[in-house]
């Protein structure tokens, strides 16, 4: 019985005290897993806090593994950077102060688009995200086959580190 008192005051202790968004100056880096039709990759993501529910960024995708018939997926087409802004809205709707909600813009090498997502801090520093990131307006019309690599819908699940 005294390990498991322990052990959850231990536990209260890290869990309790994270903040997913602390507004301007707030720095966060995702490292994660892209996922899209044809391919999956890495991805990582910058945002800083630049207003109480405003942070902007850059986010990179690689796509490693693609399919057999995108052969002609060179690196300009296997690899994306975005230059993004975020409405981090968790505490407007009242969430835990330990999940980060957002939703913003991007404009990146291939489109111009949307992005929802959600970190869930277990500590001050460390969390996991998922976020969905979509094309509003792409730059190539003749998107098929390997075209459509980092310019359609994409999930991306991974770690978060606040700093």
């Amino acid at each position: 019985m005294k390990k498991i008192l322990i052990f959850s005051l231990l536990l209260t202790s890290v869990v309790g005290f994270s903040q997913a968004f602390k507004g301007k100056g707030d720095q966060k880096l995702n490292v994660g897993m892209n996922i899209q039709d044809g391919g999956t990759g890495i991805v990582a993501g910058y945002d800083y806090g630049v207003g109480q529910n405003l942070s902007i960024g850059l986010q990179s995708t690689y796509a490693i593994g693609i399919r057999n018939s995108y052969d002609g997926a060179n690196f300009a087409r296997r690899f994306d950077v975005r230059a993004r802004a975020n409405a981090n809205i968790g505490d407007v709707l009242n969430f835990s102060d330990d999940l980060d909600v957002y939703l913003g813009l991007n404009i990146g090498m291939h489109n111009f688009g949307g992005q929802i997502g959600a970190r869930y801090f277990f500590t001050d520093g460390f969390g996991v995200n998922v976020e969905m990131v979509n094309p509003i307006a792409r730059f190539d019309s003749d998107v098929y086959g390997y075209r459509h690599l980092n310019n359609q819908t994409q999930l991306n699940v991974g770690i978060s580190f606040n700093f």
